[in-house]
């Protein structure tokens, strides 16, 4: 809490708020909580192995990135989706929503926002405004990201499968139809929820980016953002629904891109007065990060042509789920260049790993390399990229090395001579007891909570599902609506996690804006939160899903 309030209260830059933060989570580790302070350590130096893994997933973005940009794919590409559509509105929801959910679904851990923010810069969008839009993202998609990890992983290892089991059998039931049941509910609540997050999307654009800073200019697309909602969430739901969590955000995205797509090259439902950005050398300092691509440097003849130019990110969304679903390649990658660290300093249950290979850094290098050879670059043009690249990266880092410590301390508070429960844990306490027969509306905080603090949808899963379960045979409610909607939470939590912000904004070259990206995000947050809560009473309430074991 103290993060968000120097964040968004008192916009202080991350770099400020992060490392204060950081020594008051430790100095409460070990005074409030009693935590060893071999613990505390070992914690911290858990965080500093997963920042490696995040900092090299940036490094890939960021060098990707800048290799298009010297290659001239970034011209072409921006050239391209003019031609499907000038308008901002319109490209918004194809790039950051359609292509951001796909790559959410194949892949995961942050990866859409820190490919999806430098694309739309690359595209002519200020800075603040991709990096926004790549956090909305971070939102219906997530639960089922990465190949349903959140479910498969979370889920299944935040629950007492043995415990619960025993509860099904003798109820006349078993764990894999009550799984089904979480996985079935997860899709349906998203489904629901996630129809509107395209025209909130443009709502956000219109309001925050526009020249009249209005609302009604983003409202003013709601048949095409409906038809586009529909266009993914429809076969997002029948995929959770009859495949299991692992294809959800992959064949929604696939197909709802192949019908959004010609959609909107044929104007279909689309506003006929185009959206756009005002100048951009009237945009205000904030929007503009250090790696910015101005519209204006994008006017040079490139000669490259439009399907080379997307052959990189087509390569990297094959490669992407390809890794992610294949279960030899995801074995080779996962097994092979990869660093483990067992018990660190002699604590039991804290270990941290590094796959150098599977990580989507290592995947977007690869990629960064065929497009030298595709592009026919100079090694000149590489190695400019790679410098821009490598600078962008320090700020990044700096922030990242308190951040994910600090969440790593929180996690691992359970372990303590004050007979407390972990950190986060004791605040979803509270917030369970203070709301009493009212609080099946904020379990989705709870998940949110969650997610805010590790950056995880599947994090979130493993410290609260057991808890929400519990809660609900407490208060009489369906234990699988609650864990379902504690993985729904923790997936809006996503939009406004601290390290996920950090990340994004550090691509795109935007440190120090933290504060005011999560002013922004908190809006669609709030709007996932309320709607899934108030779904959740509805079906409670109106539709009776109170049976504990159900």
């Amino acid at each position: 809490m103290l993060a968000a309030g120097l964040l968004v209260g008192f916009n202080w830059p991350a770099r400020r708020a992060m490392p204060l933060t950081f020594i008051i989570t430790v100095m409460i580790a070990l005074i409030a909580w009693e935590m060893p302070l071999n613990r505390v350590i070992a914690s911290a130096l858990q965080g500093l192995i997963l920042t490696g893994s995040i900092l090299w997933i940036i490094f890939g973005a960021i060098l990707l990135l800048n290799t298009l940009k010297h290659s001239g794919a970034i011209t072409t590409i921006r050239r391209g989706f003019s031609d499907i559509s000038p308008d901002r509105r319109v490209q918004v929801i194809i790039v950051a929503w359609l292509f951001g959910c796909f790559i959410e679904g194949a892949s995961g851990f942050g990866t859409p926002a820190a490919i999806i923010a430098p694309l739309l810069v690359a595209l002519g969008f200020p800075a603040l405004a991709a990096v926004m839009a790549g956090m909305m993202v971070q939102s219906t998609p997530v639960s089922f990201g990465a190949a349903g990890t959140p479910i498969v992983v979370g889920v299944t290892g935040g629950l007492d499968k043995t415990s619960i089991s025993g509860q099904l059998i003798a109820a006349g039931s078993v764990w894999e139809d009550f799984y089904r049941l979480i996985t079935c509910e997860v899709a349906i609540i998203h489904a629901i929820a996630g129809i509107l997050m395209p025209l909130l999307m443009c709502m956000m654009l219109t309001r925050f980016f526009g020249r009249n800073r209005s609302w009604s200019e983003g409202l003013a697309i709601t048949p095409f953002a409906i038809f586009s909602g529909l266009a993914f969430v429809i076969p997002y739901a029948l995929a959770g629904i009859f495949l299991g969590p692992e294809f959800p955000s992959i064949v929604g995205a696939l197909i709802g891109l192949a019908i959004v797509v010609p959609a909107a090259r044929a104007g279909f439902l689309a506003p006929k007065q185009h959206w756009d950005f005002p100048a951009a050398r009237d945009w205000p300092a904030e929007w503009i990060g250090n790696v910015e691509i101005q519209p204006e440097n994008l006017t040079a003849k490139s000669t490259v042509t439009i399907m080379s130019a997307w052959l990189p990110y087509a390569l990297l969304a094959a490669l992407l789920m390809l890794s992610r679903i294949n279960i030899e390649v995801k074995a080779f990658l996962s097994h092979h260049l990869t660093l483990n660290w067992t018990d660190i300093l002699n604590e039991k249950d804290i270990s941290g790993s590094i796959q150098f290979l599977y990580l989507s850094g290592s995947i977007m290098m690869f990629v960064v390399l065929a497009t030298f050879f595709l592009h026919r670059m100079q090694f000149s043009a590489l190695k400019a990229a790679a410098t821009e690249s490598s600078r962008t990266l320090l700020g990044a880092g700096f922030v990242l090395i308190f951040t994910v410590p600090m969440v790593r301390i929180l996690i691992n508070s359970g372990v303590n001579l004050a007979d407390l429960p972990a950190m986060p844990q004791v605040m979803a306490q509270w917030i369970a007891s203070s709301m009493g027969g009212i609080y099946p509306f904020f379990a989705p905080s709870v998940g949110a909570l969650g997610a805010f603090i590790a950056g995880s949808n599947t994090v979130s899963n493993l410290m609260m599902a057991q808890f929400q379960f519990d809660t609900a045979q407490l208060i009489g409610v369906s234990s699988a609506l609650l864990v379902s909607v504690q993985a729904v939470g923790a997936a809006a939590g996503n939009m406004i996690a601290i390290h996920n912000v950090v990340a994004a904004s550090a691509i795109v070259g935007l440190l120090g804006y933290e504060g005011s990206i999560i002013r922004m995000t908190i809006i669609p947050t709030l709007y996932y939160l309320i709607t899934v809560g108030i779904i959740t009473l509805i079906a409670i309430h109106a539709i009776g899903i109170t049976d504990p074991l159900l």
